[in-house]
């Protein structure tokens, strides 16, 4: 019998040999390869981390004890030894279970997590809460390389290192993000990594001294001085032990025996302690660990091989891509900065072919919007190519340091409306309700990815703060006829008629395209209007709806609060229409995991969706 199917919950773990778990992270590493095939999802994450995380179960006593998964998707190997191994067909499926943790889920999963660079400021709220209830239990944070170039790490460690707060944090340390990892606090993990002698040292002088008799405080202490002395003079800037917590490591992640010795020691100790845990991406398997960041979140593949199962087809990323190349050549004032995401969001070849004018941030929004805005006030064309939901994190740097002062830098909003699988923290449907109340913001959103590239033709020529939203992958089967020139402010007419006005933002024009189409069959003519241009609106073109239709219906892939169809509605309002105006959107909640398709049909949004609720209220 496989020792994996005898783990029913994480406190079985504690009564295998190591031998026995050495086992297991194989059958781990087994299942996971097997299971993310067909369903898709993060594999090489979960791969590097299956030592740890039997670790972590075997020494800690969950749900007692508390583990924050930091951004989560790493988190898999933690479900299968929560008794939800039976649920992995489900995995990231609409009604299935979640990619990342969720406490609705599992007692096990301590906390809802999705972004980066929070577990720290989390576990301590919660250690500092346990104090104040005067509870006991340990309260673990787990957040990686990548994460840690996050501002609000920073914010976490400099306020537990101030406190006395019992707190572990393990950083797992993989030299990887997404993409490589970038930046000062990388090439210094790597320093710890390959220079360890003075944490060689240092064992050997803790080991001196816990042999030297008990003779007063005093050697004691000049022993202790002597040993900071060395830490200062073989390492440069012990900078977690300025912070104020106890540094220990760096260790072998892979070693389950080892991690497990570091982790009791770790719990006896008082105050904080940061365990640095080395660990390779995609270990297990040869084609995630030659490429992370291909494997870093996979479609379904085949296991053989690597090669995905999904055909490859032209994606907004990739035409995004080429469309900066293209610009880049004949503009040397144009610069490309990502946040940790080069290949996501197609800027791989541009970073290739001018690495001089590319610039990766690593994970961090905030900075990499104010670094725009310095950029362009230096002269430069910047454009900041980033998800929707990760824009998210800098949003008062886009309010005060781009808009504020008319910067022209372009944000390249990928991945707007629905992602699917990634579930709640990943969906793009604010974006348009964040960003539609800022000043001096223009905002365009493409039918096609045709005009998908005439539109970032004319932002590289626009002069001004403007933010261009698109959605993942690539196009449907619509195929329009027609494609006005690109002005600003100006809406696109696709079809006339009389009955009713469906005004269309970015790919719900395609599905209200085809709305026309069944709506003409049934004898109602409906005027369709690709309103492009988010913000400012077509109040010219708007004005003159309002006067020949008593009913209008706005389309949108975005939260109906605050959205494009609002705009509308608040125009309506300034000019006293007396007509009705049916706004189709998200309702007033977070969007779950589940196929782009399957979510779609739910909110009313596929085809039928826009047809039942148009048929309904004419």
């Amino acid at each position: 019998m496989a020792i994996l199917d005898r783990i029913n919950s994480p406190r079985d773990l504690k009564e295998f040999s190591m031998k026995e778990l050495c086992k297991l992270a194989d059958e781990i590493r087994d299942f996971l390869i097997e299971n993310v095939s067909k369903t898709g999802g993060h594999l090489a994450s979960n791969l590097g981390v299956v030592e740890l995380t039997i670790a972590l179960h075997r020494i800690f006593n969950m749900p007692d004890d508390r583990i924050i998964w930091d951004v989560g998707h790493q988190c898999y190997v933690h479900k299968i030894l929560t008794g939800r191994k039976g649920n992995f067909a489900t995995l990231r499926k609409y009604g299935g279970m979640s990619g990342f943790p969720k406490p609705n889920e599992s007692v096990y999963d301590s906390f809802a997590t999705g972004h980066s660079s929070t577990s720290i400021s989390v576990a301590l709220g919660m250690a500092r809460a346990r104090d104040i209830k005067k509870e006991k239990y340990s309260v673990v944070a787990v957040i990686g390389d990548g994460a840690l170039t996050g501002g609000m790490a920073f914010e976490a460690l400099n306020d537990a290192g101030n406190s006395n707060t019992d707190l572990i944090v393990v950083l797992n340390d993989n030299e990887m993000s997404i993409a490589q990892n970038v930046g000062s606090l990388s090439g210094y993990l790597s320093k710890i990594r390959t220079e360890p002698v003075y944490l060689n040292l240092r064992n050997d002088i803790e080991n001196l001294l816990k042999r030297i008799p008990a003779v007063g405080n005093n050697l004691y202490k000049s022993a202790e001085r002597v040993k900071e002395s060395l830490k200062y003079l073989l390492v440069n800037g012990m900078i977690f032990e300025e912070l104020g917590f106890t540094y220990l490591g760096p260790i072998d992640g892979h070693d389950i025996g080892r991690v497990c010795e570091v982790l009791v020691g770790a719990k006896k100790r008082k105050g904080p302690v940061l365990i640095h845990v080395v660990t390779k991406k995609g270990k297990g398997y040869c084609f995630a660990e030659a490429k992370p960041d291909r494997f870093h979140g996979i479609d379904p593949f085949k296991v053989e091989t690597g090669e995905s199962l999904k055909a490859s087809n032209l994606t907004y990323s990739s035409a995004f891509g080429e469309e900066m190349i293209k610009e880049g050549e004949k503009n040397d004032k144009l610069v490309a900065i990502t946040a940790a995401m080069p290949d996501g969001t197609g800027l791989k070849a541009f970073a290739e072919r001018f690495p001089e004018r590319f610039f990766d941030v690593g994970i961090a929004e905030q900075h990499g919007v104010t670094l725009a805005a310095g950029l362009a006030a230096n002269g430069l064309k910047p454009v900041f190519a980033v998800y929707s939901t990760f824009l998210q994190r800098g949003y008062d740097q886009v309010i005060h340091d781009i808009c504020i002062g008319k910067m022209p830098v372009t944000l390249a909003i990928d991945r707007a409306g629905i992602v699917g699988e990634d579930g709640e923290t990943h969906q793009g449907v604010f974006d348009i309700s964040y960003l539609r109340p800022i000043p001096n913001l223009t905002i365009l959103s493409p039918k096609d990815i045709k005009e998908f590239r005439m539109m970032l033709e004319w932002i590289f020529a626009f002069n001004g703060p403007v933010a261009i939203r698109y959605p993942r992958g690539g196009d449907s089967e619509v195929e329009f006829e027609k494609y006005d020139e690109i002005s600003l402010g100006k809406w696109e007419t696709l079809s006339e008629g009389k009955d009713l006005a469906i005004l269309a933002v970015g790919k719900m024009v395609q599905n209200s395209y085809k709305v026309v189409e069944k709506l003409g069959a049934k004898g109602i003519n409906a005027r369709l209007v690709n309103c492009r241009f988010i913000k400012p609106l077509d109040t010219i073109m708007l004005n003159n709806i309002f006067d020949e239709y008593d009913i209008i219906f706005t389309v949108e892939d975005n939260l109906v609060a605050g959205g494009f169809g609002s705009s509308v509605l608040e125009h309506a309002s300034l000019k006293n229409y007396r007509g009705r105006i049916v706004m189709m959107g998200y309702p007033d909640e977070f969007i779950t995991h589940g196929s782009q398709k399957i979510l779609y049909k739910k909110y009313g949004l596929d085809v039928d969706g826009i047809m039942n609720t148009i048929l309904k209220n004419i």
